[in-house]
Formats: C-alpha cells, sequence, structure tokens
C-alpha cells in the first residue's frame, strides 16, 4: 500500500479539484483520493501497485506544474481477530404450531335416489 502526495497548482476552484480528484482516481490501483494541504493544492493518493510518475504525468495533461512530493509505504491496519466466533441466538416470543392440512372434499348427491337406469 503506498501513500502518494502530489502538489497540484492552478487548484483554486471546486471544479479544477474535482477534476484532479477524477484523474487520480481513474488509475489502475487506486483506492482512495483525498485533498489536503493549507490551500488544498495536494492530492493524496492511496493504493496499491500505483505507478507514481504515469499519475503524475496524467495529472500534468490538464494542470500543468503537477509535481510529486512524497510517496511513502503504509501498512494496512488489520483488525484484531476474535478466537471465538460469536453466536446469536433468538427466542421466539410465541411457540407456534403448524395446521393440520387442508384435504379438499367432493361430495355427490344424487338429486333422484328413486330412480334407476337401465342399460
Amino acid at each position: 500500500m503506498q501513500k502518494i502526495v502530489i502538489q497540484v497548482h492552478n487548484m483554486g476552484s471546486d471544479k479544477s479539484r474535482s477534476k484532479a480528484m477524477k484523474i487520480a482516481a481513474v488509475c489502475q490501483g487506486v483506492e482512495s483520493v483525498a485533498v489536503e494541504g493549507e490551500s488544498k493544492d495536494q492530492l493524496v493518493v492511496t493504493g496499491d501497485g500505483v505507478d507514481s510518475v504515469c499519475l503524475t504525468n496524467q495529472i500534468r495533461k490538464k494542470f500543468p506544474g503537477a509535481s510529486i512530493i512524497s510517496v511513502e509505504d503504509v501498512k494496512k491496519e488489520q483488525e484484531p481477530q476474535n478466537e471465538e466466533p460469536s453466536f446469536t441466538t433468538y427466542h421466539h416470543q410465541y411457540d407456534y404450531y403448524r395446521p393440520p392440512p387442508y384435504y379438499p372434499s367432493c361430495y355427490v348427491y344424487d338429486s333422484y335416489p328413486n330412480s334407476s337406469f337401465f342399460f
């Protein structure tokens, strides 16, 4: 992980700052881009495998006079890992039972009970 600080002259307006940040953000390996400095004229780019010279040349196409101030390696902060996994238990307020299955029934009634058919 690298932290690259590039000083960009002529970055006085918000529009020009956003243009410089867009140029830096599309470069390969960039994870974050920020604007720092007293007059907000420094781009701080962090990422893995970022070519600082190529990045600066891309910024110089729109902003002549951009220069690299520093390039330093930064280690990622590792989160402390818990050895014991955490389990969540859920308690239901009511115990629901499953209703019995519904079997549709069909009844056939003979409307003429005393009638007979001859075959």
